[in-house]
């Protein structure tokens, strides 16, 4: 678990600007949650604002066993992807859904990602595909079968649709997130180029504790709070 010392509101809140820095604004769509450890409580952006314009007082909460929460108002209506994953998997503490470009136009081929970077790495056990339906999750029976294809991975592509990643805690769900629109990106322009030549598998799994612990995550986090502070400082005044 990465030590942030951030209430779990403000780091549901960072990290939706996080996204949108990173290649996941879409408009008001997309949506970040946490849930606090060792509760069924459960903090989610409210629908009808941007990633990148969201504070900590657009992060709204529910009781994870409450029957009535998702049909508040300010409910994203794909809030089922976070609900039903979290029931599904003990071990998650954070979920980000959202439609980034790269990442969204694999799960609209046939091509899976490939062991070519680093970035990729961290998906060495596979990324699975939502296949059932490119439609919006909006039910709980669609929301369980998202939560069954992504099974115990770190992230899952829906097709035709977006992307779904998780984590133990927010900082790790944003790494994922971030870490698949890269790779994906990266495999772009690798194919463009030339042939491809993915890392080996044994030595991508060798790979994978040093490039990705808590430590080093911690480390990502504040990085990218520094560039959400200089953003802030050279963003003009309101008139």
């Amino acid at each position: 678990m990465v030590a942030i010392a951030q209430s779990l509101r403000e780091q549901v809140a960072c990290a939706c600007r996080i996204l949108a820095l990173e290649g996941y604004a879409d408009l008001t769509l997309g949506h970040v949650s946490g849930r606090s450890p060792g509760t069924p409580t459960v903090y989610i952006k409210r629908k009808g604002i941007t990633l990148g314009e969201t504070e900590p007082d657009d992060v709204i909460s529910f009781e994870l066993d409450d029957a009535e929460a998702l049909d508040s108002p300010e409910m994203h209506l794909e809030a089922v992807l976070h609900t039903e994953v979290y029931r599904a998997r003990p071990d998650v503490g954070a979920v980000v859904h959202g439609h980034p470009p790269y990442a969204t136009a694999l799960g609209a081929t046939g091509a899976s990602l490939e062991l070519l970077t680093h970035d990729a790495v961290l998906f060495v056990d596979g990324l699975p595909v939502y296949d059932e339906t490119p439609e919006l999750i909006t039910q709980t029976d669609q929301g369980r079968a998202v939560a069954a294809a992504l099974g115990d991975r770190n992230a899952v592509l829906l097709r035709n649709h977006g992307v779904l990643a998780v984590g133990r805690d927010v900082p790790w769900a944003v790494l994922v997130a971030c870490t698949l629109e890269r790779a994906v990106r990266l495999q772009a322009v690798a194919s463009a180029l030339g042939e491809l030549r993915p890392i080996e598998e044994d030595l991508a799994r060798r790979m994978f504790p040093a490039k990705y612990h808590d430590g080093l995550v911690e480390e990502y986090w504040q990085a990218w709070l520094r560039k959400l502070e200089h953003q802030a400082q050279e963003a003009p005044p309101n008139p």
